[in-house]
């Protein structure tokens, strides 16, 4: 058994087990980390780590434009870097230090490199840097991004390592996801306040000179006051905010109007009803053909522009749905008109398919008004916040939600290939093709407006919609991806990805020396692969069932890491003599999820579909992680069998691309593979020893 502070004893027997197994310096003995105790010290630790890297998805995505599309880029670097901290946990140089010199180089290097929406020579909108000069070319800005995150990860893996490694297996993985769910909670808590990123650079801060002690040099400690001060200038200066969702730019123009840019990207203005008629008469086109308009529903309020416009027209009831409070509170604040003071006025702070999967109302008329969110959901899932609005079946699910004579209508600046998606849609759900009403255009988008009756009428509209080219399928629940312009992986991606991959073999190969030190935890990697695609599974599942808000994400992953806990304590509790039936109750549990079709689940009423989305999602979770802790309880080398499991992850996130050709459903699939992989390199494991089961069945009687 380990000692109170982590114990020497096994720490030296770890190294004995590792010598030979890292082509590093010969394995220095890991020296005694200062204070707080080392189980405090590996929760605290293994907190910072998800915490920056939570941060920095969130954050880098908000100041470079070329990370919003590349989904799980940061993800990728992270996963790298905690792996090689984990391969270097023997290593005789201690990184930890070098992390904050590293991460306030990253800082730097991001907003002194921006890449934003700006005006360019001709007048249209196009990437920029800083001062509106050309932004840095697209791979040598990731490359840049790529390593500096991977290297500011090694040395906050090479942290939670070296204190890792000191414990038994089970106990070391069970206080690092308590850790990593305090990290969650303090991300998620920081969110729910609309804290700057000075928020977070003080809470990452404190934590570093917590763990730093008396390693704490000049250096660090200079890095560390130039994080918060790079990051107090980006959350002061200007008038910037930060909501859950988004870096907010607010700008005030002639005539008292606002403009609001969100993540450094040009989305709405705040008009007033006389400039709306003169300039901008597009917002009143889904009123041309519409019945009555007593009762309306506005997806994407924003500022309220659409929501003043549905009260000028009559409405007498406006329910104005809204996922960014921030983007609600500008318009109650400063929207020229004041809408959402009209007593007719109702908001709603929600994701626009979840209020309509829970209410009731009936609407005269429903407007999806500009929903264009320009962020992702996650590091992980390729899922923007509005992508389900736009699939066949959240179309039916607002036709269900109009009276008898009612009009729904879509509109935004569109792209000529995209207008054909979303008209085929429109068709596809209604049977008829849809009214469609041309506004000017913007470069290659142009303003347009497409509507159509419960009944499938027009309602007097004779400019209806026909194809210029064959019209493109509609997007699905199952593959949400309205964007994409076919079932195929954008060349750029596989670029990318194939770098990444060749980096990290290059980098393992680097810190670990030959790949094949690693063959015999290649069960693990393979487990690591499977588990990251399963976690993008639910984290698109529970989007769909409850919305693509922060808070239903931050509790899926609380949720996953809450399943992992379980199945770590149950794995310290009980022996099983035949481990392979669990991959046997996985693959039951994995073909359910399969078979159970998400529309059946989205009929349930909230409570019950609470339960049955919980069920199917964490019951996999639950029993894959059981597999893991059970092999990882009786593990060698605990440090080089996590950093197996951290590089297959990374796998993992690479293959989840193939969801923009086969859908979510497909991962699920790759999975069972996975796991199958896992099994048949790792089945030498899953015999417990027959000493082994004479001592458990002695301890039993």
């Amino acid at each position: 058994m380990p000692t109170a502070d982590g114990g020497d004893t096994m720490q030296q027997e770890h190294e004995r087990e590792l010598a030979g197994d890292v082509g590093s310096a010969a394995p220095a003995r890991m020296p005694r980390v200062p204070s707080p105790g080392n189980r405090t010290r590996l929760v605290l630790a293994s907190a910072l780590m998800l915490f920056v890297e939570l941060a920095l998805i969130r954050w880098t995505s908000s100041n470079n434009l070329y990370l919003v599309h590349m989904t799980n880029f940061v993800l990728l670097a992270s996963f790298l870097g905690i792996g090689l901290g984990f391969l270097r946990a023997k290593a005789g140089r201690d990184l930890f230090p070098l992390a904050p010199v590293l991460l306030a180089g990253l800082v730097g290097f991001v907003l002194a490199f921006p890449v934003r929406t700006g005006t360019g020579r001709g007048g249209q909108w196009e990437l920029v840097g800083l001062f509106d000069l050309p932004p840095l070319p697209r791979p040598l800005s990731l490359a840049v991004v790529f390593v500096l995150t991977s290297a500011t990860l090694m040395a906050l893996g090479q942290e939670v390592a070296r204190t890792f490694g000191t414990f038994e297996p089970l106990e070391a993985y069970r206080l690092d996801v308590v850790g990593s769910l305090a990290g969650i909670a303090c991300f998620a808590a920081l969110s729910f306040l609309w804290l700057p990123p000075v928020g977070w650079g003080t809470v990452a801060v404190a934590l570093f000179v917590v763990l730093l002690g008396r390693r704490a040099r000049p250096g660090p400690a200079l890095a560390l006051g130039a994080l918060v001060l790079m990051l107090g200038a980006e959350s002061f200066v200007g008038t910037f905010q930060w909501s859950p969702y988004y870096k907010i730019h607010t700008t005030e123009m002639a005539g008292g109007l606002v403009r609001v840019e969100v993540n450094d990207t040009p989305l709405q203005t705040a008009l007033p009803l006389s400039v709306i008629r003169r300039s901008s008469p597009f917002y009143l086109y889904p009123y041309t053909y519409a019945g009555s308009r007593d009762d309306v529903l506005v997806i994407g309020a924003g500022t309220g522009n659409d929501v003043a416009v549905a009260l000028d027209q009559g409405a007498k009831r406006v329910d104005a749905v809204e996922i960014d409070p921030a983007l609600l509170q500008l318009g109650r604040d400063r929207h020229p008109d004041r809408p959402y003071s009209d007593p007719r006025v109702t908001t709603y702070v929600d994701d626009g398919r979840a209020f309509m999967e829970r209410t009731e109302r009936r609407y005269d008329l429903i407007l999806l008004a500009l929903p264009d969110s320009a962020t992702i959901v996650t590091g992980q899932s390729a899922l923007r916040l509005e992508n389900y609005l736009f699939t066949t079946q959240a179309l039916e699910r607002a036709r269900s939600l109009l009276k008898a004579d009612g009009t729904f209508a879509m509109y935004n600046y569109y792209e000529p290939w995209l207008l054909d998606r979303y008209a085929n849609t429109v068709r596809t759900v209604y049977g008829t093709a849809p009214c469609v009403q041309l506004g000017p255009s913007y470069g290659p988008r142009q303003q347009a407006v497409l509507s159509l009756r419960k009944d499938a009428s027009t309602g007097g509209c004779t400019t209806t919609w026909a194809p210029r080219t064959a019209a493109l399928e509609p997007s699905v629940d199952d593959r949400p991806f309205p964007y994409l312009a076919s079932r195929s992986i954008p060349s750029f991606y596989l670029w990318m990805l194939g770098l990444v991959l060749l980096a990290s073999v290059v980098g393992v190969r680097s810190v670990a020396g030959p790949l094949r030190t690693m063959r015999p935890y290649a069960d693990l990697f393979f487990m690591g692969a499977a588990f990251l695609l399963l976690e993008t599974k639910n984290v698109v599942q529970f989007a769909l069932l409850f919305g693509t808000t922060w808070a239903v994400n931050a509790a899926v992953f609380a949720g996953v890491l809450l399943s992992v806990l379980a199945a770590i304590e149950v794995a310290r509790r009980v022996s099983f003599r035949r481990p392979i039936l669990l991959y046997a109750g996985l693959l039951a549990a994995l073909a359910a999820a399969w078979l159970i079709p998400q529309d059946a689940l989205l009929e349930l009423s909230l409570i019950p579909r609470f339960l049955a989305g919980v069920t199917i999602a964490f019951l996999p979770v639950f029993i894959a992680n059981l597999l893991f802790a059970v092999r990882f309880k009786g593990i060698g080398s605990s440090t080089v069998a996590f950093a197996a499991n951290l590089l297959g992850a990374m796998v993992g996130g690479a293959l989840e691309y193939l969801a923009l050709i086969f859908g979510f459903n497909a991962l699920l699939v790759l999975v069972a593979v996975l796991y199958g992989l896992a099994l048949l390199t790792g089945r030498r494991h899953l015999v417990v020893p027959r000493l082994a089961q004479g001592s458990h069945a002695r301890g039993r009687s």
